[in-house]
This record gives structure tokens, C-alpha cells and sequence, in this order.
């Protein structure tokens, strides 16, 4: 039976995140992998469950998120993300689809990742809040230092273990990850934007990792602070978790996929 790798994009507002969820007594949680199985089955006409690889929280968005599932079917691969597009929400769009190996696995077989968070700095009236942007970046009152932010980022860059950028219950055996890339840039005046790979990430490690930038840019602390977290280990230095609607998974990358920038 052919295994089938999808690269979905999706606007997280309206889901409670990618993982399929069914409280008891109650009806099924909107998700992205409910829905997106659910058309599947529908387009192929058989019982499929679509694995993704990674479990994005609700109101988190992707680009380039990856899945996989088994399935016979006599349709060429390359109408397979038009047959399927067509027939989901409008907050949901396969790009791509190929048959992968027999035994490609999402999860296990990723060797990196990359997740942007977006932030607004602005202060009304002289600037305003998002709005047309406001389901895709964060606000913050707060004038940001670039150039302290980026000093601070560099500082992640490695194999460390990130506890404290972690939130206590990560459910992980292990607290230590590499990260191959952090940069912030500001695109135009007051919109930044944190770019972090790595080789995988704790529960809101991201969104941890961009409210501590976001203390270090205001002010409220200097940038080896990220030092002394690191070796401490100690959450509470580190900044807020910030709203998950600013961030967004960029690119999973495999073995068998070409290199590209920000990755190993």
C-alpha cells in the first residue's frame, strides 16, 4: 500500500490545534488532522488517518507542516492536493503531495524544523495595532532593539538543554535540543520577525524563546540573561510564553530533501 507525504498549510484561528481530539460525552474539537482525514477519506473513499509531524497548538499556523498516510488509489499523485483543496475549509490548503517511502515516518524521520514568530511593535496613535495581520502576529506596546534581540539570539544557537524555555510540563524525556539558526529581522519599521530551527522543540519552547527576545529588545534585561538560563535551567528568567496566533511552522526538513537555509 503506497504512502502518501502531504505538505499542508493552514490558518490556525479556528482549530484547536493539529492533533485529533474527542472529548468523552461530547462532540469531536475542530483540528486540522480531523479535517483533513476526514477529506481524505472522502476523496479516496476508504477509512484513512493522516499523521502529522508536528502537533502545532491551537491557533498556531503552518506553511509547511508535513503529513503521511497509507492508501490504495488510482488518481496520479500530482492532482491529489487540487482534489483535496478544493474539498477542505477555506483555512486549509495541501501544496504538495508524493509517494514517500514505505517506511517514511513524520515524526521520526524529521531532522529539523523551522518556526517563525511574528511580533508588532506599535503604539497608538502614532502607530496602530494590527489589523489585517492581527490572526497571524502578536502585538506589543514596546519599542524593540534589533540589534539586542539578534545579540541574544545568537546566543541559543548549539546544543543546550532548554528547560528553561520550556513550560514545566513538557512531557519530554530530555530537555536538551540543538538549534541551528536563530535571527530576528524587521522586514519594515515595527514588524519583527523570529526565525528559529532546529533539530526539534519543547512545548511553547517558540513562543518562550520569543517573549524572552521580547524582554531583552524592551530593555527589561541584557542578552546573556539567555546565558544564564540556559545554565540554570530556571524558567521563571525567562520572558513570557507569548499568544500562540504569532507564530508559525515554517518548514520540516528529511533526509532525502535538499538542503536550505536556516537548517543543518
Amino acid at each position: 500500500m503506497p504512502r502518501v507525504r502531504l505538505t499542508v498549510a493552514y490558518e490556525g484561528t479556528d482549530f484547536h490545534g493539529w492533533q485529533a481530539q474527542e472529548p468523552p460525552d461530547a462532540e469531536p474539537l475542530r483540528t486540522v488532522q480531523g479535517v483533513l482525514s476526514e477529506c481524505v477519506t472522502r476523496v479516496l473513499r476508504q477509512p484513512v488517518v493522516v499523521t502529522g509531524a508536528s502537533r502545532t497548538d491551537a491557533g498556531v499556523h503552518a506553511l509547511g507542516q508535513v503529513a503521511a498516510f497509507d492508501a490504495e488509489f488510482s488518481m496520479p499523485i500530482e492532482r491529489l492536493p487540487l482534489a483535496l483543496t478544493s474539498r477542505l475549509p477555506d483555512d486549509v490548503q495541501v501544496r504538495h503531495a508524493a509517494i514517500a517511502a514505505d517506511d517514511f515516518d513524520p515524526i521520526a524521520d524529521a531532522v529539523s524544523k523551522c518556526y517563525r514568530y511574528r511580533l508588532a511593535s506599535a503604539e497608538p496613535p502614532q502607530r496602530w495595532p494590527p489589523l489585517l495581520e492581527r490572526r497571524l502576529e502578536a502585538w506589543t506596546r514596546a519599542s524593540l532593539d534589533l540589534e539586542r534581540m539578534n545579540a541574544a539570539a545568537a546566543r541559543l544557537v548549539g546544543e543546550h538543554d532548554f528547560a528553561g524555555f520550556a513550560q514545566i510540563d513538557h512531557g519530554r524525556k530530555t530537555t536538551v535540543r540543538t538549534i541551528h539558526s536563530c535571527e530576528v529581522r524587521e522586514p519594515r519599521p515595527g514588524t519583527f520577525e523570529i526565525d528559529v530551527a532546529g533539530s526539534g522543540f519543547l512545548y511553547n519552547m517558540v513562543r518562550i524563546i520569543a517573549g524572552t527576545l521580547h524582554e531583552i529588545g524592551r530593555g527589561r534585561c541584557e542578552p546573556d540573561r539567555v546565558d544564564e538560563i540556559l545554565l540554570g535551567g530556571d524558567r521563571r528568567k525567562a520572558g513570557p510564553t507569548m499568544p500562540a496566533h504569532g507564530l508559525c511552522l515554517l518548514w520540516i526538513r528529511y533526509p532525502c530533501d535538499p538542503p536550505r537555509e536556516g537548517s543543518a
